[in-house]
């Protein structure tokens, strides 16, 4: 599997995903004689901070830990037990869905480990600490639905496998939100390459006149203007660092570096200039406005 797809969901602009959580986080806090059984009819993902459990999940045992995360998906029946040595078992557990451009569920489109150990968890833990431990209404707020959209791409970047593409028997609507999905992390993934935009193009299984109408409807602008976006987003880094408007140009392709200040201007609304590394001098010489 291409390496770039596990991450393509952070790739992603904003707009294309709409999270709901289908109620207030559920603060776990369970002693030795804690047990579950039920069947959810929205995703739940559950995030241990202390002591130990096993779900059964279609007859599959789940072993769950400090630092570990485990997707049960909707209508998914489960069955739950403490399998600690005396530790309360603490964490969060949050029902919520996932929508790709509001026509068809995203996680349902991935394979997924069950359960994983986050990678990062030395800076996600404070995160699920204070996620867990804000004082809650009656209706989940924007800053749960911000710290908790941190957590589920933090648990989807390691836990993807695949997408369900091809062989996927989804609705075509969901599997040409998919696709444009997988276009946009792809041109996001690899500003630099000359050819990126055929090769994502020519990957698509559909007519490519009404794949790009497709792409600007859901994303907002046409491939190869989000190309040109991602790749402008690429130039601020690299001045960011300190690299010359010239050696950008140059590194991007442009062989004008007038011609790329231009379109660095039209897609950022500032001249290359402006991102320069604080370091650098305020009057370079070297510098195209």
């Amino acid at each position: 599997m291409d390496k770039t797809e596990h991450s393509l969901l952070s790739a992603m602009p904003v707009q294309a995903f709409s999270l709901k959580l289908a109620r207030t986080t559920i603060r776990m806090h369970h002693t030795p004689s804690w047990k579950i059984d039920k069947i959810n009819p929205d995703h739940d993902l559950v995030i241990c901070l202390t002591g130990s459990a096993v779900y059964d999940l279609d007859d599959e045992e789940v072993a769950i830990e400090p630092g570990m995360a485990m997707l049960i998906p909707a209508y998914q029946r489960f069955r739950g037990r403490y399998t600690g040595s005396g530790e309360v078992l603490t964490g969060v557990a949050q029902h919520f869905s996932l929508e790709l451009f509001g026509r068809g569920d995203v996680v349902g489109q991935m394979d997924l480990h069950r359960c994983v150990k986050l990678s990062n968890w030395d800076v996600l833990e404070p995160l699920v600490r204070h996620f867990r431990n804000t004082p809650q209404g009656t209706a989940t707020t924007i800053a749960a639905h911000h710290q908790f959209m941190v957590l589920l791409l933090a648990f989807l970047d390691d836990a993807l496998i695949g997408w369900r593409t091809a062989n996927s028997p989804q609705h075509d609507q969901d599997q040409l939100s998919l696709q444009i999905m997988l276009t946009a992390s792809r041109l996001a993934a690899d500003p630099v390459g000359a050819g990126a935009l055929n090769e994502a193009l020519s990957a698509v299984p559909y007519n490519p006149d009404y794949f790009r109408r497709a792409f600007r409807d859901r994303i907002g602008m046409t491939p190869q203007k989000y190309r040109e976006l991602k790749r402008m987003e690429f130039a601020v880094n690299r001045l960011g660092v300190g690299l010359s408007v010239k050696e950008v140009a140059a590194e991007l392709g442009y062989s004008d570096p007038y011609f790329f200040s231009r379109m660095f201007k039209q897609y950022i609304g500032a001249s290359p200039s402006r991102y320069r590394w604080a370091g650098s001098s305020p009057i370079d010489t070297d510098e195209i406005a």
